[in-house]
């Protein structure tokens, strides 16, 4: 099954912006749910953003909404998280997943059956 590797977190001030990479190896994403899904330290594993690869279709928490915007390159097979105006609140380790085919439920973790290791975002007041 596919693999799944996060990169492009780091420190940033708020307000600032970064991108998110997520990229897929051992097959391509094809007919999968892919999403965004953040954790901080206490805290239980929340949804972010998700996108039907094929379709394209994309839904965001109401967090991140105006702010964040999720895409992806097919070419590249790779996953990506778009966030602007960043807050403090934002600081956590943010995972990707996948799952296979579609869901209504693309906010729920225990839909998602692939995961990457995490990066780190941190944002500082």
């Amino acid at each position: 099954q596919v693999q799944l590797v996060e990169s492009g977190g780091g420190l940033v001030q708020a307000g600032g912006s970064l991108r998110l990479s997520c990229a897929a190896s051992g097959r391509t994403f094809g007919r999968n749910t892919v999403g965004w899904f953040r954790q901080a330290p206490g805290k239980e594993r929340e949804f972010v953003a998700a996108i039907n690869w094929t379709g394209g279709n994309t839904y965001y928490a109401n967090s991140v909404k105006g702010r964040s915007t999720i895409s992806r390159d097919n070419a590249k097979n790779t996953l990506y998280l778009q966030m602007n105006s960043l807050k403090p609140e934002d600081t956590a380790v943010y995972y990707c997943a996948a799952r296979r085919g579609y869901t209504i439920y693309y906010s729920r973790v225990s839909e998602y059956d692939v995961w990457g290791q995490g990066t780190q975002v941190t944002v500082s007041s």
